[in-house]
């Protein structure tokens, strides 16, 4: 459990995503000022296929695809775009086991740098067992259909409150989606903190 005293940010993210992939190292890199404010990020995996109905293996390409790297790029994130959407509900299962661990975060890492900068596929026969060893991690004991049910049950959860894309930072009730300029978000977040706190 977290110190009381901090605030927690419900983030919704899709380990698939390549703009999670910039949420996530972008608000990596404000970890002191998360600190500084006293807010704590709680990283919460869905499956964003099922709220928009994207289909799986479908390629990426277009303005979507584009529109992706352009973000990347201006916020300083090298990464790799993927060439379809790939099936990243067993992925994310893990994640969700592992929410509340101190074992969640580097499985969070070790999976999006594994996609997005090493260029693998979670589509790729074996990759999650073998990312599970690096990290001491028995991703095949935290992916069945018990996993499977609990991600669905999470992700209609997040569809309820509004979620519609990822990553979304859940303010209250207030679903606020994408990312921005670190000196974007540090205003908005110390805004919102203050407001809370009023």
């Amino acid at each position: 459990m977290g110190d009381p005293q901090r605030l927690r940010i419900p983030v919704f993210y899709d380990l698939a995503s390549l703009i999670c992939f910039v949420g996530h190292r972008v608000m990596g890199r404000m970890r002191a000022e998360l600190d500084a404010l006293e807010l704590e990020l709680v990283w919460t995996p869905i499956d964003l296929a099922s709220i928009t109905h994207w289909r799986r293996g479908a390629a990426i390409r277009g303005p979507g695809r584009d529109n992706a790297l352009r973000v990347a790029a201006e916020l300083g994130v090298e990464a790799r775009m993927p060439a379809c959407w790939m099936d990243s509900r067993r992925a994310n299962a893990v994640a969700l086991a592992l929410a509340g661990s101190d074992r969640e975060p580097s499985w969070r890492e070790r999976v999006f740098t594994a996609v997005f900068e090493e260029g693998r596929s979670l589509d790729e026969p074996g990759l999650l067992d073998a990312l599970g060893r690096d990290l001491g991690i028995p991703a095949r004991a935290y992916c069945g259909d018990p996993e499977l049910d609990r991600l669905e049950i999470v992700t209609d959860g997040a569809r309820v409150r509004g979620v519609t894309g990822v990553p979304t930072f859940l303010l209250d009730e207030w679903p606020f989606g994408g990312i921005q300029h670190p000196d974007t978000m540090r205003s908005l977040l110390a805004r919102w903190a203050a407001k809370r706190r009023g």
